[in-house]
């Protein structure tokens, strides 16, 4: 991986749009000191229970409690920030974390922003997108066709297309959980990363293979989603035609060719679960760190469950990163019933 020139970070460059070139150590930690604070330094845990279930020592880092409940906000924050005056409107896809980080960085600047999501998104995460001001139009049956119709619309209104994964500043953001990580002394065995378009896992990647390299970089996609993982052992794109998993937010048909170029530097290996295991991680961190996470988000914890014999004794490390979850998903996967009164 090329790392961008000091001297770019020194004359604040607009965001460059070819992230394999341009991802910079130095801007990750210019990150760390730019974003809003609301997202940075999410606590680290460790507990006991947990543990002795996993019979390794995991440390989790908590990134659900901020305002839009998943660790986003962070590149979305860097990005938006980087961004020349007068930027058009914004036009972007997202399965909903991404769309509200956007949306919570455009609306600070009361910049315009379209967010196109599929027909059948969360609707507690179009929900909230929509309450951050972001104009919320469904189009297509999953991510990538919604992704489809972004370009479309972005093409033909003039509005500037922002994809997720494509831009260094998003990797760039996420990459300042990696450094909180070194920075509070946790050197881990593995560090296993939810991996969908992959700013999380090459942002992260290119902070350990920096400060800490003897930790290895695991990716964790959803087995009825593995267009990320066929690309990453094929070392070029490779697409899928169908996903089937209850992880919308790692659910990815077509890789973003900037990060799969990335992932060659900045991971070591990834894995697949299936929705069971998710279900099953999800209900291990509610009844024992008490904490609500979403599918996609706890899929680090649930390769760890998967391969319980290979992790044993390891010191691990992984982020809780999503906690968007609809009432109905809380009953059903959860068992817990969400009701809230005001008034």
């Amino acid at each position: 991986m090329k790392w961008l020139a000091l001297d770019a970070l020194i004359l604040n460059l607009p965001v460059i749009h070819t992230m394999a070139d341009s991802l910079s150590l130095k801007n990750i930690e210019l990150a760390s000191t730019v974003i809003d604070p609301v997202f940075l330094k999410s606590p680290l845990f460790r507990h006991d229970e947990l543990d002795t279930q996993l019979g390794a020592g995991i440390l989790l880092k908590i990134e659900t409690l901020n305002p839009i409940r998943s660790f986003k906000g962070r590149g979305t924050d860097f990005f938006v920030r980087r961004l020349p005056q007068n930027t058009r409107p914004l036009v972007a896809a997202s399965a909903g974390n991404f769309g509200q980080g956007l949306a919570y960085a455009a609306r600070k600047i009361g910049l315009p922003i379209t967010i196109f999501a599929a027909a059948n998104a969360n609707t507690a995460k179009i929900a909230a997108m929509r309450r951050l001001g972001a104009e919320v139009l469904l189009a297509g049956d999953d991510f990538d066709a919604a992704k489809a119709h972004a370009k479309a619309h972005a093409d033909s209104t003039g509005a500037l297309f922002t994809e997720d994964g494509a831009h260094p500043a998003f990797a760039e953001g996420a990459g300042t959980i990696a450094r909180e990580f070194t920075e509070a002394g946790f050197i881990a065995d593995a560090f296993l990363v939810p991996l969908g378009n992959g700013s999380l896992i090459t942002g992260i990647g290119a902070w350990l293979k920096h400060a800490a390299p003897q930790t290895r970089v695991i990716g964790v996609v959803a087995e009825g989603a593995p267009a990320m993982k066929l690309s990453f052992l094929e070392n070029r794109i490779v697409e899928t035609s169908a996903i089937r998993t209850i992880a919308d937010g790692i659910a990815v048909r077509v890789p973003v060719p900037a990060i799969v170029e990335a992932m060659s530097d900045t991971v070591d290996e990834v894995l697949a679960v299936d929705d069971q295991a998710m279900l099953q991680a999800m209900k291990l961190v509610l009844y024992t760190v008490g904490l609500v996470v979403e599918p996609a988000g706890i899929v680090g914890l649930a390769a760890i469950l998967s391969n319980l014999s290979r992790f044993r004794g390891q010191k691990l490390a992984t982020v809780l990163c999503g906690g968007n979850l609809t009432s109905g998903q809380m009953h059903d996967w959860l068992q817990v019933d969400q009701t809230v009164k005001t008034g």
